[in-house]
């Protein structure tokens, strides 16, 4: 690859929990990724527009509001309203595993529950971007 993979780590909605959502985005700066961090309270449409002027590879969203069937579909959406079909969505928190089944199979990449090693994330969105992307 010819530059660092670049991620963008967003938490959607009224979820004010960011501690996961930071030692995220430092996991992956560590691991050699650019990092984008929106902060809390972001919309959908937020999320996406920053994506699109960021040029990024990857958008990660942390929720732990439970919101996640609600929020990764609207993502998808306005993603693929945008273009952006070669860019990963994935994400984490607290999602049950059936969730995860329905999300993934409507197109959301791996989804990552509490306890998950950082390293483990960073290799996932490595080798998603070196597959599905070209730059």
């Amino acid at each position: 690859m010819q530059r660092p993979v670049r991620v963008l780590v967003a938490k959607v909605g009224l979820d004010g929990h960011d501690r996961g959502a930071k030692v995220i985005a430092t996991a992956l700066r560590d691991a050699g990724m650019e990092v984008i961090y929106t902060g809390l309270r972001q919309t959908p449409e937020m999320v996406v527009q920053a994506a699109l002027q960021e040029d990024v590879d990857a958008i990660g969203v942390s929720i732990l509001s439970g919101a996640h069937n609600t929020v990764f579909p609207k993502l998808l959406h306005l993603m693929k309203q945008e273009g952006m079909n070669d860019v990963l969505l994935t994400g984490g928190g607290i999602i049950p595993n059936e969730d995860i089944e329905e999300l993934t199979k409507l197109g959301v990449g791996k989804l990552f529950t509490p306890g998950t090693h950082t390293h483990e994330i960073a290799e996932y969105i490595k080798e998603w971007v070196k597959t599905n992307r070209s730059f």
